[in-house]
Formats: structure tokens, sequence, C-alpha cells
């Protein structure tokens, strides 16, 4: 068993992680983060959720902006309630509990974060540098199994609130450094397109990375969009002009 610190949790929530979490085939859907960037409407980044009545639309399937729709386009829709503060501080609660329970079973040690960044609960699990290894058991080579992990944790806050999540989850920093290295690699896209003026096509990339290309792109004032199909969708970076 391991010595798990959990920072800025209540105790008292005891369910097993390995248990089946049962809820609607929607919400079985993966999550995609990923989203079209659009200079006049902003970095993709900015809070634009929708009505929970909007059942059937790409919305309700990925739950965050539909992949290759435009910012402009997506704040046109109806927009709907952001969670309370108090409902994300919970969802952060119930995660916390679930990921110390599974972090017992594999015998991990870590410490588990809670904040709220962006409108939505955010969750890292955390240990000293020498135990990052075992916990990149977590994440996997390209981060599969963190993604696989963190659909796990929005199932399990979901069947206790009741309501779905959008919760952001990282192991041993996998997410933050991989942020730092995409807005990098955007950066310098965004250079290309502007010096030849042409479009720029990136490598093949999961939803979260392309939001975070995104982003940087509307940031720059130019447009990207995403193209493809899974495994190997991925951003392409166009000039103003097209």
């Amino acid at each position: 068993m391991s010595d798990t610190d959990v920072t800025g949790r209540s105790e008292g929530m005891d369910e097993d992680p390995t248990e089946a979490v049962e809820t609607p085939a929607d919400s079985m859907t993966a999550v995609d983060d990923d989203a079209v960037s659009d200079p006049e409407a902003g970095p993709v980044g900015a809070e634009e959720e929708f009505s929970d009545d909007e059942e059937g639309s790409e919305d309700d399937e990925d739950g965050d902006e539909a992949d290759d729709e435009t910012a402009s386009e997506s704040s046109a829709r109806r927009p709907r309630r952001v969670p309370s503060l108090k409902r994300l501080e919970e969802e952060g609660e119930v995660a916390a509990d679930y990921l110390e329970e599974l972090l017992d079973i594999t015998d991990l040690d870590g410490d588990i974060d809670i904040d709220v960044e962006n409108g939505r609960a955010s969750v890292a699990v955390v240990a000293e540098e020498e135990n990052n290894r075992d916990l990149n058991r977590l994440v996997g080579s390209r981060g599969e199994v963190l993604e696989a992990l963190q659909e796990l944790t929005r199932l399990a806050v979901q069947a206790r609130t009741g309501e779905r999540s959008r919760l952001m989850l990282d192991v041993a920093g996998f997410r933050a450094a991989r942020r730092r290295a995409l807005e990098v690699v955007a950066a310098k896209a965004c250079e290309e397109v502007v010096t030849g003026g042409t479009p720029v096509r990136l490598d093949p990339m999961s939803a979260f990375e392309r939001k975070v290309v995104h982003d940087v792109v509307a940031g720059a004032g130019l447009r990207s969009e995403s193209e493809g199909e899974e495994p190997s969708r991925r951003v392409v970076v166009f000039p103003v002009s097209q």
C-alpha cells in the first residue's frame, strides 16, 4: 500500500476504482479536446460550453468544441451553464479518491493535487523525481495510458455526481511538458506559414495535442484546421489570406 498524500481534498470516499462504472453510452465516447482555431474569435482554449439538451451533436459526443468547427461558429450556438466552483471542486475530490485507490492497488507512490483551471477540475498525480519512472506506467510511451485513465476517472466522477465531467488529468508532469514542447512546434509552424505564405501540415497528434496547437495558432492571428482520421489526424496551419 502506498502512502498517498492528497492535497486539498476531504476524506470519506472509498469505492474500488477497478469496479465497472455504468454510464450512458454517449459518455463512453473518447473525449476529443480538439478544435479549430479562428483568430477573430480568440484562442480555442477559451471556455465555450453548450446546452446539455443538444443531444446528438458533436459536442455531446466529445464534451468539448466540435473537432472541425470554427470558434466563431461555436460561439454562435446557445451557451450552457458553466459548472460552479463548488461542483468542480467536488469533481476533484471524487477523482482524487478514485486515483488514490488506484495507486494503492498498483502499489505506486504519488501525491494528488487538485485545482480548478479554465472552468475545469484539474487533477495531477505527482511524485518525487526518483519515483516518476514508476508513475510513467500510468502514462504510456505517448500518453495513451494517461488518456485511458483520464476517461476512467471522468466516468468515476460522473457515476458519483450524475454529471458529465471535463476533468483534466496529468501524471508525472507529462501533459505539462508535452504542452511546452508543442507550443514551440506550433510557434515554428506559424513562422514558416508567415514566411512562406503556404499551409504547413504537422505530424499526427492526439486531441489534446491538436488543441494546444490550435490555441497557439489562434494567438498568432493565423488559422488552423484538423484533417484526417484517427490515429493519423493532424493540424494544418494556414496563412490569414487562405
